[in-house]
């Protein structure tokens, strides 16, 4: 009996070309081919994030589509605007408490709905007693066993923190969980270094042979000034909505109002947010270095045209400073 027994040098020739092809990071132009469309949405911490989200959500739900919410921040307030304040029970805190009582988490004990939008809210370890960046890993690792990859939706949003430059909220982008990461900024240097460090992880990940790309940015609390577009112009990303910095909005925010429907005035400024987050490609982005970043603000504003003068060893030892006396051995005839 003979057995058909694979060339294994041939398989080995095989696999040293394939490693030795430079890999594509042409950005692809068509839309995602998977049904789902998860999205990873960064910004500097009170930004907007979760007004932006649960107004998306809302209107997402209200033409049509199946929509999941994923709180990704250890405040755990992504859904608080949804549920009108309430405090959403997290998959960390409760599968802690579930696995001491011997219990199994149910999709009844962390997911909860409100207007066709299915959400929940990861959360995080406790003040001062762990990393938040681990939490987010653990809650995805709890979320596949729940059954993730086999949900049916059109979209899930994933509402993550972007101050801090972290392994565990630079997930999606890492492991390319998510086609495409959208940022929201306001004409603020802070907001927008946050994006532009959102837009920095992006590209490292590309060159890295990742896919994820940035859609586009949504410029809240637009008050007209211009910093936030001109920014994504440089990066080379379309702005997908301003969302004015009006007092109505601010008012019904505060009170925990959903204003992305149809009944209310803003209800085609979330329509086209909609649509615009569902259609755009996802895009390489280029980002700024912090000279660049401070180029588009006021040199009195920022500072950015003040000159840095190096410190003296004199300088550092104030009024201990003198002649200090070499310990060097010199050896004059060798």
């Amino acid at each position: 009996m003979t057995l058909d027994i694979p060339n294994l040098k041939d398989f080995d020739t095989r696999l040293r070309d394939e490693a030795h092809e430079e890999p594509t990071l042409e950005v692809p132009s068509a839309p995602p081919t998977k049904k789902t469309q998860i999205i990873a949405i960064y910004g500097k911490g009170g930004i907007g994030k979760s007004f932006t989200l649960a107004n998306l959500s809302h209107m997402m739900a209200e033409n049509g589509k199946r929509v999941l919410l994923i709180g990704c921040d250890p405040k755990s307030d992504t859904t608080s605007l949804l549920f009108g304040g309430k405090a959403c029970p997290t998959i960390i805190e409760t599968s802690t408490r579930k696995k001491l009582a011997g219990e199994e988490v149910k999709i009844g004990d962390v997911c909860f709905k409100r207007g066709g939008v299915f959400a929940m809210e990861l959360g995080g370890p406790e003040v001062g007693r762990g990393c938040g960046g681990r939490g987010i890993i653990h809650g995805f690792e709890l979320l596949e066993k729940l059954g993730f990859h086999d949900w049916d939706f059109d979209y899930v949003l994933l509402d993550f923190l972007g101050d801090v430059v972290c392994g565990g909220f630079g997930l999606p982008i890492a492991r390319d969980m998510a086609q495409k990461v959208i940022v929201v900024a306001s004409n603020d240097l802070q907001s927008l270094y946050v994006a532009n460090n959102v837009c920095s992880a992006v590209e490292y990940f590309r060159k890295l042979g990742g896919n994820v790309g940035v859609a586009g940015m949504v410029i809240n609390k637009d008050d007209g000034t211009g910093e936030a577009a001109a920014f994504a112009k440089v990066v080379g990303i379309p702005v997908l909505a301003s969302i004015p910095a009006d007092d109505d909005l601010r008012r019904k925010s505060a009170n925990y109002q959903i204003v992305g429907t149809h009944a209310t005035q803003w209800g085609g400024l979330f329509t086209e947010l909609a649509e615009n987050v569902a259609d755009a490609p996802p895009l390489r982005p280029k980002p700024l270095t912090q000279d660049g970043l401070l180029g588009l603000f006021d040199a009195e504003t920022t500072g950015a045209d003040f000159v840095l003068v190096p410190a003296t060893d004199t300088d550092m030892r104030g009024k201990f400073a003198g002649v200090v006396k070499s310990l060097e051995v010199v050896y004059d005839n060798v």
